[in-house]
């Protein structure tokens, strides 16, 4: 059996199963607010270790798990590799120390004979920003299939066609990982990522000029998607690494959102 082996455990996010329930507990306990009761289509979160961004990721999971979903495709910009177009997971079953994923590989191929900027690069799956996602979707979606996509070179355009493609499929969650800005001061960080929000929750693609995100390509394309299926952002949660590092000098931003119809 194929296995999309889990690289990053203990680095971004805890090393054990008891660990990462232990965390998303944490994280639970900490939601003060009522979240939006709405049925999430997408979802944008960040990818950083779970200490500086895991409670902003795990608001968007939360608000998903009260519903179902055949498949959840998770799409993150590559840190690691140059890919001209995108990757996709051709695996059968993707590893966290919470249980193995399956993941969907009729549907994943699928995709791959359908654009043809997608191909699989097995270099570019040892790749943050989507497998931080995996536990949390462990948790609250054990049963769900998966697909993981990895993004280098490719216009929004170009991208916003597979994500068409997905969001016309029923009972498929799309999953938009990035970080906003990175290394400015917290005071210059906050002007950047609230100009980043602002853009995100008026739909508006032009404001993305003023504002920096590694996963830019992600964000803009499920915008152009959303604009055309009408979906509705409703923003969950933002702050920067200087909550738990203290440090204001060097900060990097972090958003989640859901969209629903």
């Amino acid at each position: 059996m194929s296995i999309r082996k889990a690289f990053v455990r203990g680095v971004f996010y805890p090393q054990t199963y008891e660990e990462i329930e232990h965390y998303i507990a944490h994280f639970n306990a900490a939601i003060k607010e009522p979240l939006p009761d709405v049925t999430p289509r997408a979802l944008i979160v960040p990818h950083a270790g779970y200490i500086y961004s895991g409670y902003t990721a795990n608001l968007a999971y939360v608000c998903a798990s009260k519903h179902t979903y055949e498949r959840i495709v998770v799409i993150g910009p590559s840190h690691r590799v140059f890919i001209e177009g995108a990757s996709i997971a051709v695996y059968e079953t993707y590893e966290t120390p919470c249980g193995a994923l399956d993941i969907d590989l009729r549907f994943s191929e699928l995709l791959r004979e359908t654009f043809p900027f997608l191909s699989h690069l097995p270099e570019a799956h040892a790749e943050h920003s989507t497998e931080t996602q995996m536990p949390f979707i462990k948790h609250y979606f054990p049963h769900t299939k998966v697909i993981e996509i990895v993004y280098g070179k490719l216009s929004s355009t170009e991208f916003s066609m597979l994500i068409n493609t997905l969001l016309e499929t029923e009972k498929t969650l799309v999953v938009i990982s990035t970080d906003l800005s990175h290394f400015y001061t917290q005071e210059e960080a906050i002007i950047l990522d609230t100009q980043c929000i602002e853009a995100i929750k008026t739909l508006n693609i032009e404001g993305f000029r003023e504002c920096e995100a590694c996963g830019m390509t992600g964000i803009q394309a499920l915008i152009t998607s959303a604009l055309r299926f009408k979906l509705n952002p409703y923003f969950l949660d933002y702050r920067t690494s200087f909550e738990r590092s203290k440090d204001a000098s060097r900060v990097v931003g972090y958003t989640s959102f859901i969209f629903t119809s």
